[in-house]
């Protein structure tokens, strides 16, 4: 599975693309500023300081679908820096499920978790590790982004 030519507004208004990570790691992580898995932000920032000038880069996708994110994008990008020193790319709030989807949403619920099952985002946090070799691997929110499992596959498929 691929993610090509995906567009995504960053939290600041500019615009990126998921072609713009060809060839990386990524890990796209659906995220919410009220939530319980919140503090995982500060474990996120940690990989991508540690790995990111080696083709890694972590995308966080908030979303208020889970009725646990702030009201505005302004309001996220405070939050993420003042609390947690969020230095990688945060985007707009999106939707993870139903009919207002977001595109790349569309393509990573098909990827199947460690025990085989795909579907919908069932919570914030969900991981999806995309490899330079098109696949994506997911993870559930109970997953920590320091995680054993999650940590190897990312150094197993950097790409410098």
């Amino acid at each position: 599975m691929t993610i090509e030519n995906i567009p995504l507004t960053l939290v600041d208004g500019s615009t990126a693309n998921t072609d713009d990570y060809a060839n990386n790691v990524v890990l796209y992580v659906n995220v919410a500023s009220k939530c319980g898995f919140t503090p995982q932000y500060e474990a996120l920032e940690k990989l991508y300081e540690k790995y990111g000038s080696r083709g890694f880069t972590v995308i966080g996708l908030p979303t208020d679908q889970f009725k646990q994110e702030l009201a505005s994008e302004a309001e996220i990008a405070e939050f993420c820096s003042l609390n947690y020193g969020v230095s990688f790319p945060i985007t707009g709030k999106v939707w993870v499920n139903g009919r207002k989807r977001h595109p790349l949403f569309k393509a990573l619920v098909k990827a199947k978790d460690p025990m085989g099952l795909n579907g919908p985002v069932l919570w914030n946090f969900e991981k999806f590790l995309a490899t330079p070799d098109g696949k994506i691997h997911r993870f559930r929110s109970v997953v920590k982004p320091d995680a054993p499992e999650l940590v190897k596959l990312i150094e197993a498929n950097l790409p410098r």
